[in-house]
Formats: C-alpha cells, sequence, structure tokens
C-alpha cells in the first residue's frame, strides 16, 4: 500500500502557483528587452566587409532599439572561433552573430568535427546583404581574364599565390578546383582576415585572390589591382563592367555559388526576440540610406525575416556542401 504524504497536494498546488507567478515576470523581461547593451560578435579580424557591414549595422540597430550595440571581432580558424562563441552564448538576444557563409555552411564539410553545429545551435534572424566576390589580381601580373590566368598558371606552376580570409573560405575552394580542375599548381596563402590579405595583395606578397567587392573596388581604378571576373549568375552592380565566370567561359557551379551576409542568434534565444530583431533589422536595411550605403560597399542589400532566412539557409546549404566536397578540400 502507498502512503501519500497529505502535504504532496499541497506542494503541487504551490509550485503550479510559483511556476504560473514566473511566467508574467518571464514575459516582462521580454516586453523590455532590451534592457542592456547588445554585442555583436564578427568572426573575422577588422577591415573586410563583414566587419564594416558590422559597424552600419550596429549603428543603425542601436538606435532603433535604444541601447547600444557593440562591435567585436573575435577572429581566428576560419570563422570558428567567434561563430562557436555565439553559439554557446546565453540564448538572451544580447549576444549575435554577423557572418559570411563559411563558418555556417562550407566548415560542415571542411571539418570533421567542428565544436558547434550551425543547424542546431544557431537561429537565422535576417539575411543583411549579398556579398559579392571577384576574382582580381596584382597589377604587375601579365593576365587580363581567366583564361589567360589559367595559361599563365600552367606555364608557371607553383608561381601564382592566392591569398584567401582564412582556411576553407571562398578563395581557398576556387583555388583547390582550379588546381584539381585545370592540373595547375597554384600555392594557398591563408590570412586570418581579408584586411590583412588585401595588404599583401597590394604589396605583391600574394598575386591573386577571391575577395569581397567592398574591400578589392578602390584599388580597380588606380591600377594597383585588376578585376577578371566576378562569381554568381549575374554582374555586380558595383562593377558593372566585370563579365562573370560564365561570361568569361567558365559556368562551373563553384563560381556561380554566393551567399548572403547573416545575422544569427543562439538557437534557443526566444522566438519573440528574434521576431522583434529581424522586424528590426528588415526595417533598417530597407531604408534608402542604408541600402545605398550597403550598395556603396559593393554588395546588395536583402533584409529578410527571420523565417525567410532559415528557408533560404535550408535551401542552399545542401548545394554549398557539395561544392566543397567535390574541390576536395579538407582541415582537419
Amino acid at each position: 500500500m502507498t502512503i501519500r504524504s497529505p502535504f504532496c497536494g499541497k506542494a503541487a498546488v504551490l509550485l503550479a502557483c510559483a511556476c504560473a507567478a514566473l511566467l508574467p515576470l518571464a514575459a516582462q523581461a521580454q516586453a523590455s528587452y532590451p534592457a542592456k547593451p547588445l554585442h555583436l560578435i564578427v568572426p573575422y579580424p577588422a577591415g573586410g566587409l563583414t566587419d564594416t557591414l558590422s559597424r552600419t549595422l550596429a549603428e543603425g540597430l542601436g538606435k532603433r532599439l535604444g541601447q547600444t550595440v557593440v562591435v567585436e571581432n573575435k577572429g581566428g580558424a576560419g570563422g570558428i572561433i567567434g561563430t562557436d562563441y555565439v553559439a554557446k552564448s546565453a540564448p538572451d538576444g544580447y549576444t549575435l552573430l554577423l557572418t559570411i557563409p563559411g563558418p555556417i555552411t562550407a566548415n560542415l564539410a571542411l571539418y570533421k568535427k567542428l565544436p558547434y553545429d550551425p543547424r542546431t545551435d544557431l537561429r537565422q534572424v535576417s539575411d543583411i546583404a549579398m556579398a559579392r566576390t571577384v576574382l582580381a589580381v596584382n597589377g604587375t601580373l601579365p593576365v587580363k581574364t581567366v583564361a589567360e590566368l589559367i595559361a599563365y598558371a600552367r606555364k608557371e606552376p607553383g608561381k601564382l599565390r592566392m591569398g584567401s580570409w582564412g582556411p576553407g573560405t571562398q578563395p581557398h575552394t576556387i583555388q583547390a578546383y582550379l588546381d584539381k580542375t585545370y592540373g595547375v599548381d597554384i600555392l594557398h596563402v591563408p590570412y586570418r582576415g581579408e584586411g590583412p590579405m588585401v595588404s599583401d595583395l597590394l604589396a605583391g606578397q600574394v598575386n591573386m585572390t577571391v575577395g569581397s567587392v567592398t574591400s578589392l573596388k578602390q584599388h580597380f581604378a588606380s591600377g594597383k589591382l585588376r578585376a577578371l571576373a566576378v562569381t554568381g549568375t549575374r554582374r555586380a552592380k558595383a562593377l558593372p563592367d566585370v563579365p562573370t565566370f560564365a561570361e568569361a567561359g567558365y559556368p562551373d557551379e563553384p563560381y556561380k555559388l554566393t551567399g548572403p551576409i547573416t545575422l544569427l542568434v543562439p538557437a534557443r534565444t526566444p522566438g519573440d526576440i528574434v521576431e522583434r530583431l529581424g522586424r528590426e533589422v528588415s526595417a533598417l536595411v530597407k531604408t534608402p540610406q542604408i541600402s545605398q550605403r550597403i550598395e556603396d560597399m559593393g554588395a546588395e542589400p536583402i533584409g529578410n525575416l527571420p523565417a525567410d532566412a532559415v528557408a533560404a539557409y535550408k535551401a542552399y546549404l545542401p548545394g554549398v556542401l557539395k561544392l566543397t566536397a567535390d574541390t576536395g578540400v579538407t582541415l582537419d
């Protein structure tokens, strides 16, 4: 026979009352969001497109939320360090991540084991902008087209040095694809971010890259760098005279791949906070002033809502993983 304490029923009632009392407090806390400064993590050093865009986003979002948004650069390991930091942060809406696709897409194929899983540990808030990238060479390199670059690489094996903003990033995978597809020997030189890479590209320490239009376009007019082709299926608005790879005679899938710069939060962040952030960011990006600033950076504004950003991620992830695997690049 089971003996039930007469206090069990009372305890259950008290517990239920306590839980019920906490619900309004939780709702009140979320309603008062944000009550303190937010931290926007960029998983790359200062100087690249993501960092530049983060400053614009932080300024505008801070004004809309009535709180300071502090940008923090946590670079290293191809974006893994900063991304992992956010994935493991408190899911309260105060720690945000702004990243290019690599850390949440290609890294799944490049590393056998990541310290985070972007599919389950992070949640999309909004795709801020589409980053356009361009194949560029140092102005002293005697090539003006993609075909001439490949011919030069075949003639001078091991002489070309391709800089990237980190292992496994788009420049790295394209370098590996060039080697594998055309039988050339191009040295991959990884940097901790795009800023340091561009500095060495200008100095001739590396002589080619695939970099953001934002960071490279100012050097084309001076002749210090030369643009050969843009990635994607159409020309970049900021470089209307530069052909796509397909227009240059190279319609291969890896050259068509583009991806957004995305704002994310830890996966368990309350839905109403995610939606609030999504609405504010979407409205911000779609203002004429911010849209123009993004276009001036050489990117293309998006500013979608959370559900659309999640759907877009699920749609392009399989293709990125396949193309990354096809290059044969692995990092561990």
